[in-house]
């Protein structure tokens, strides 16, 4: 493993002359891929309002919240699995495989009819979707040196806040233009066209064509991830050793804090904009969008600024620390959303929440790529991590919708609930999770 490198807190070289991009290219092909999977994963929390109406069914919010909680079973309970998949698979494989299944689901959604059918198919759809973030993860590793991560992991993941906003202006487009069954069907072809497009294109950077030698050599010699950098002890740690280390256990803690706020923007979010505040279709087409637009924008400079730091000789776990505790503690700004007298005071607190918790997966991206033991870790971690933080993604839909009936849909108690959990993960990942650097090989068990 090239420590030096990995570890290092000098100035941190820049491109040679003459060296091709071809890992600028892998990274907004993927995000192209994370925003097709938020949109897919979105697209029901727009549609549903409306479906209902179509259906001429009423949901209750628990059953509501029940149906996007089914979406989390599967892709919680399947993550720890996709995570040692796509090590062993590898991104090219995994994200393909990925894609083709959460495609088809979506498609297959505009054939619901009631409860159980849409409870099935987002079952389904949240089994394909698992790989989607470590295969993603372990890529990003793959192509980018350390003090490059940040913005890589900032682009990835601004995928699912991309993809979420989009879905507002994309989704009630389609069904203005069509119907609700129409966003189903165009979004999951798109779907199986990125797939064609990923396969044909990945290949990790030593085998790659489009990359010269000199991207090679400065990927290889600044703390990518990679077969040829790793430790010759660090691939000899087990899959479950991983949980041994209080770091990885503090990350899943951290991730599953910051998963909580955010699941509230990517399901009852459109239901708020048009219960709580009389948006109609065209408002939340529009207004709705600035959250995310700031997110997107700030979590992909604040991703820059953390690579500039580390580039300057800054302590990458400071620069990692900073923007992963200061921003969950933003992300606790959006109980004042609910005690807002206007939508437009409302939007600028969920604006602040929305993009500080941008700011904090900047970090939390991140730190599988710096803490895994080896290359072969990468995507075990991220996959790790996601799981737990993706039990917010059962539990935090339908404990909103649960207070959500109890008190009359005032959302008070729940952003009350969101801000309070978002305190606790920052003071986890600032006393839990230790330095940004491969975690060395833990003493055999007696």
């Amino acid at each position: 493993m090239a420590t030096s490198s990995q570890q290092r807190t000098d100035t941190a070289p820049k491109p040679p002359a003459g060296a091709s991009r071809a890992r600028y290219v892998v990274l907004w092909i993927a995000f192209a891929g994370l925003t097709l999977n938020y949109l897919d994963r979105a697209n029901l929390a727009v549609a549903l309002p409306f479906m209902q109406d179509s259906m001429h069914i009423e949901l209750s919010h628990a059953q509501q919240g029940l149906i996007f909680g089914a979406f989390f079973w599967a892709y919680d309970g399947f993550m720890l699995l996709a995570g040692w998949f796509a090590d062993r698979a590898g991104p090219r494989r995994a994200l393909t495989f990925a894609a083709v299944w959460w495609s088809i689901f979506t498609i297959l959604t505009s054939l619901a009819r009631g409860f159980w059918s849409l409870f099935a198919v987002r079952f389904a759809l949240g089994a394909g979707e698992s790989p989607a973030y470590p295969a993603a993860t372990k890529a990003n590793a793959r192509w980018f040196p350390r003090h490059e991560r940040a913005f890589a992991a900032a682009v990835v993941d601004s995928g699912s806040r991309v993809g979420n906003t989009l879905a507002l202006p994309i989704v009630t487009g389609l069904i203005a233009l069509v119907s609700w069954h129409f966003s189903f069907i165009v979004l999951g072809v798109l779907g199986v066209v990125w797939a064609a497009i990923w396969y044909r294109f990945y290949r990790d950077p030593t085998e790659h064509p489009r990359a010269n030698d000199l991207e090679r050599e400065y990927i290889l010699a600044n703390g990518a991830r990679l077969d040829e950098t790793d430790d010759a002890d660090a691939p000899q740690v087990k899959w479950r050793s991983l949980f041994r280390y209080r770091t990885v256990r503090g990350m899943m803690l951290g991730f599953f804090c910051l998963n909580f706020v955010i699941y509230f923007f990517l399901t009852w979010f459109p239901t708020y904009l048009k219960d709580a505040r009389g948006m109609d279709l065209a408002q939340m087409g529009t207004l709705g969008m600035v959250p995310g637009i700031c997110a997107v924008l700030l979590g992909w400079l604040a991703g820059r600024l953390g690579d500039r730091a580390v580039q300057r000789g800054a302590d990458v776990t400071r620069v990692r620390k900073t923007v992963m505790v200061g921003g969950l503690l933003g992300g606790a700004v959006i109980v004042f959303a609910a005690m807002a007298t206007s939508i437009y005071l409302a939007l600028v607190f969920l604006a602040i929440s929305y993009t500080s918790l941008a700011v904090a997966a900047t970090g939390i991206w991140s730190l599988p790529g710096d803490v895994a033991p080896s290359s072969r870790h990468v995507a075990s971690i991220g996959g790790i991590q996601n799981f737990a933080s993706n039990i917010a993604g059962i539990i935090s839909p339908y404990v909103m919708g649960v207070l959500l009936d109890m008190y009359e849909g005032n959302y008070l108690p729940s952003f009350l609930v969101a801000a309070v959990v978002a305190v606790i993960g920052a003071l986890t990942y600032a006393f839990v999770v230790g330095k940004a650097e491969p975690l060395p090989p833990l003493p055999a068990r007696h």
